[in-house]
């Protein structure tokens, strides 16, 4: 991607410290947090993790989410302009892919009359604290809506070339789309008309629409991909690698199971990279309704 002239987003924060686990406290839920991190992380999206911390938050506090404890990372919000030499060369990086949703999303809301809200980006390393729950490498990058911030672990990226075999700029810049397409959705209301929606249903009908909200987030990526005017030779071809490398078919067989279609979370890798293309293809979010499309 053509990223060296594009400015870096204002709307970032960086956590100092480590987050350990937080407002979770020890005892059963730290364990089953340890239990469920394998099964949650290494994945992009935001529906999984939001539910297990919700979930293991009113276990631990009766209900009340994240209450009790007080954050014990220490955040440093976002410099003012010419005084972030502190930023690694990742994270400069990051907010420049950030900048650039900023631009395409809010042009696609003027187009429609409205105004862009944008998300902030938080960067932690190893642990951090999101305001749902504790923010764990092994998570993966994820979006929270109850704080409309996406958490990033910049090490993923690191993953992301050595463990899935999806190296380049565009993997690495569709994995912030991916999250930010979680805000556009957030933005959209349907985020909150999905969780809703899966309280009351069984086990692989909440993932049924999980798979749907994560391919939407995939096709709005590649939106944001097609309209960006950056993508250049091979591109496309990173973002699809990506894209196949972290279909729930594919991290089950490298795990050694069997692939177990009704425990997909975010779709096969067939479903992700058709997504992604037809985003990519189009440049139009209304191409992009998962909940209505046949397959």
């Amino acid at each position: 991607m053509r990223l060296d002239d594009e400015q870096e987003s204002s709307n970032y924060e960086i956590q100092r410290g480590g987050g350990g686990m937080g407002g979770f406290g020890g005892g059963g839920g730290g364990n089953l947090i340890g239990m469920l991190l394998p099964m949650i992380g290494s994945r992009f999206g935001c529906g999984g993790i939001v539910i297990a911390l919700a979930v293991l938050a009113f276990l631990q506090f009766g209900g009340g989410l994240m209450s009790g404890g007080s954050p014990v990372t220490q955040t440093e919000q976002s410099a003012p302009a010419g005084e972030k030499g502190d930023l690694t060369q990742v994270q400069s990086f990051s907010l420049k892919v950030l900048h650039t949703t900023e631009r395409v999303w809010g042009d696609i809301f003027r187009e429609h009359g409205q105004t862009y809200q944008p998300t902030v980006l938080s960067f932690y390393s190893q642990s951090g604290r999101s305001g749902c729950g504790a923010a764990q490498s092994a998570m993966g990058p994820f979006y929270c809506p109850l704080d409309k911030k996406i958490y990033l672990d910049t090490d993923f990226f690191n993953e992301l070339r050595q463990r899935f075999g999806a190296p380049g700029d565009f993997a690495q810049a569709y994995v912030i789309a991916h999250e930010v397409g979680h805000h556009i959705q957030d933005l959209e209301g349907t985020l909150g008309q999905v969780n809703q929606a899966q309280r009351s249903a069984g086990e692989a009908q909440a993932n049924a629409m999980q798979v749907k909200v994560e391919l939407q987030a995939d096709c709005y990526a590649g939106v944001w991909g097609k309209r960006t005017g950056l993508m250049e030779p091979g591109d496309m071809e990173e973002g699809l690698r990506a894209a196949q490398a972290i279909g729930d078919d594919t991290l089950q067989r490298e795990a050694g199971q069997r692939p177990m279609p009704d425990s997909f979370t975010h779709g096969t890798s067939e479903q992700r990279m058709a997504w992604l293309r037809r985003g990519l293809e189009t440049g139009d979010p209304a191409s992009c309704d998962t909940f209505n499309a046949r397959d």
